[in-house]
């Protein structure tokens, strides 16, 4: 008799340690079994063997006929187990779909790559390619347009050659059919695309394909991927890599981009972390860590160029039609129908915070200890920082014009969706946001937008993110100053990466593009590096601030939790966990607590804690010493 160690991948096991159970057979580690888990049948992953009866009662566990997990992958799962404290179960459930196919998918056809569509490389795509080096992180820093998939192409084609996978992620689904199309042209069938859109079932056939195929593979598709059994990468590419979407929302809360990082490593391959705006964070780690930094800065395709025009709202006599579109957008919107050419209005997401600002010259609101914005309370007519708890009665006048016009309001898409349509009722105008029904999505309607059969395109960030649309020649900034008010400390590179991608959508080799932001703060310093396409100046302004109130990259942050039945009992266990954190004598700095920026959710009530160090193990200690009923992130992207 075998006595197997196993990993179960289900979310209600706890446990800190694998689980034993019993064979007949001799089983690899890596092997895939079912196991009872209490009245459930899961599958689990054999962690270690031993011929050593245990002195207590084992349940037997069932084979499963497929290869064994790659050793890499079951390395990346023990690592990630430790840096990214969750339940065991949850961890393993991110490597294993929850069943396995009874019928498989037949294996494809090999055939080598056609490279025959290729274009010719730029002379910047050949200064990136040459600086790519046989393992470790680079940043491929590439303007909108500058070419960064024709290298991702190349990078396979050198994995390829080497009888290596690829694996291409992105940040949203929506991107998905844009990546596959480019990839399918040269690598036809052994292009494999793994999202969660797809059915259980399909996702099952095509996870086991991979962990049987031996070929090379293009493996595309969401943060998930890298959990993927490929079992020889050739190179690892995070595209669009600045995006929040990399880091997961549940537990495991782990970040892409570092999982790659791990698993690029054990590989020994590179990793490239793709983008026009790339995180302040990784330029900087880059930087000190003296990798490869890869600027294209040139348009690959016929060089064209970006007018861009910026309004001030403030300026009401501008807003004479209506009341959220200016009349130069009205105008440029009617004269771009006429030429039989696509308009993107881009309205961030991120604009259900309110807005404490002057009307009149555009000061905002900020707390004096986060320097972060202010948010109002209508409920209890206060504005409060939801870092740091600071709190104070909502200012009646301007505090550097005087002047009464405080505004406190937000505006949505569907609203300028109604005012579009009523505006040009000839239009085909469409909306894509996260209020999109599943058949809605950008991504089930990729083609009819790219190919210009959608006249107006409303939306917000899923608009923003690398889709190339041959058609589109305006681009209208409703509001650029929405994301700006959030009162977080990534609110500034959020505003900048989204604007950077939104004015990128046009001039993209295709026909020249106009640009029309409108904004409550034109002399804004981030607004000014966009015109300017400056990216340095926002990144030495941008990490000079992190410094100077200890951001990251310089500490690490530890974001803590808790949900009550009532607000008071919130209060009480935040201050409380506070108080104890605070007698630990660990090298520490505590923030709060304060109440989250959804104080309300499920019909409890939420309390927070910041935790700063410059030495992560201390958070993990934290981690482990959590008392129940606290929630934890940490390395979080924000903290609201």
């Amino acid at each position: 008799m075998h006595y197997l160690a196993v990993l179960v991948a289900d979310p209600s096991y706890h446990g800190t340690e694998a689980l034993t159970y019993s064979s007949e057979e001799s089983l690899a580690v890596g092997s895939l079994v079912y196991v009872p888990l209490r009245l459930k049948r899961v599958l689990g992953i054999v962690s270690g063997t031993s011929t050593d009866k245990p002195p207590f009662a084992v349940k037997a566990a069932t084979a499963i006929d497929a290869p064994p997990l790659p050793a890499e992958l079951i390395a990346t799962l023990e690592w990630l187990y430790t840096y990214y404290p969750a339940p065991l179960g949850a961890v393993v459930q991110q490597f294993l779909p929850k069943d396995l196919p009874k019928k498989e998918k037949p294996p494809l056809p090999y055939a080598a790559p056609d490279t025959s569509s290729l274009p010719s490389l730029t002379s910047e795509q050949h200064e990136a390619l040459a600086g790519i080096e046989p393992r470790g992180l680079h940043i491929l820093h590439g303007e909108t347009g500058s070419g960064k998939t024709r290298v991702y192409i190349e990078l396979a084609l050198r994995a390829f050659s080497a009888g290596k996978s690829a694996l291409i992620a992105t940040p949203e689904i929506g991107l998905t059919p844009q990546l596959e199309a480019n990839f399918r042209n040269i690598f036809g069938d052994r292009v494999i695309v793994l999202h969660s859109q797809l059915t259980e079932a399909t996702r099952r056939k095509i996870w086991l394909h991979i962990l049987r195929e031996s070929k090379p593979l293009i493996l595309i598709g969401p943060r998930s991927i890298l959990f993927a059994p490929v079992k020889k990468p050739g190179v690892i590419i995070l595209d669009e890599a600045h995006e929040t979407a990399y880091k997961q929302d549940k537990a495991p809360y782990y970040h892409a981009s570092v999982v790659a990082s791990k698993l690029a490593s054990l590989h020994e391959i590179p990793l490239v972390l793709g983008s026009a705006t790339p995180l302040v964070s990784d330029y900087f780690i880059a930087s000190q860590k003296q990798r490869p930094i890869l600027r294209m800065a040139q348009t690959a395709k016929t060089a064209t160029t970006n007018e861009i025009t910026i309004v001030d709202i403030r300026d009401h006599g501008k807003f004479g039609k209506n009341s959220h579109l200016s009349d130069l957008l009205i105008a440029e919107i009617k004269k771009t129908l006429s030429n039989k050419e696509q308009v993107l209005l881009f309205l961030n997401r991120r604009g259900t915070a309110r807005i404490i600002m002057c009307e009149s010259c555009g000061w905002q609101a900020v707390c004096p200890h986060c320097d972060l914005p202010m948010v109002y309370h209508n409920d209890t007519h206060t504005i409060r920082c939801h870092t740091c708890n600071f709190t104070a009665k909502p200012p009646t006048s301007c505090v550097e014009c005087h002047n009464a016009s405080i505004l406190f309001k937000s505006i949505g898409t569907k609203a300028i969706t109604e005012e579009i349509q009523r505006l040009f009722p000839d239009a085909n105008v469409s909306r894509y946001d996260t209020d999109n029904k599943k058949g809605e999505r950008i991504e089930h309607h990729y083609d009819a937008v790219r190919d210009g059969k959608v006249d107006i395109l409303v939306g917000t960030q899923t608009l923003a993110k690398g889709l190339d649309l041959p058609k589109l020649s305006l681009v209208g900034v409703v509001i650029a100053d929405t994301s700006l008010f959030v009162p977080d400390f990534s609110a500034q590179e959020r505003t900048y990466q989204l604007l950077h991608q939104v004015v990128g959508r046009v001039g993209r080799g295709h026909s020249d593009g106009k640009v029309i932001i409108q904004t409550y703060s034109p002399e804004s310093p981030i607004l000014q590096a966009i015109v300017r396409k400056d990216w340095k100046s926002f990144y030495d302004r941008e990490i000079s601030e992190r410094k100077q109130f200890l951001f990251p990259p310089y500490c690490y942050v530890l974001k803590l939790w808790c949900r009550r039945a009532s607000q008071q009992s919130a209060q009480n266990a935040a201050t409380q966990l506070a108080k104890e954190l605070q007698r630990t004598g660990r090298k520490i700095r505590v923030e709060g607590p304060a109440p989250a920026f959804h104080e309300r959710a499920d019909n409890k009530y939420q309390w927070q804690l910041i935790v700063k160090t410059k030495q992560r193990s201390e958070l993990l200690d934290i981690i482990k010493a959590l008392p129940s009923g606290w929630s934890h992130d940490i390395d979080p992207m924000n903290l609201l």
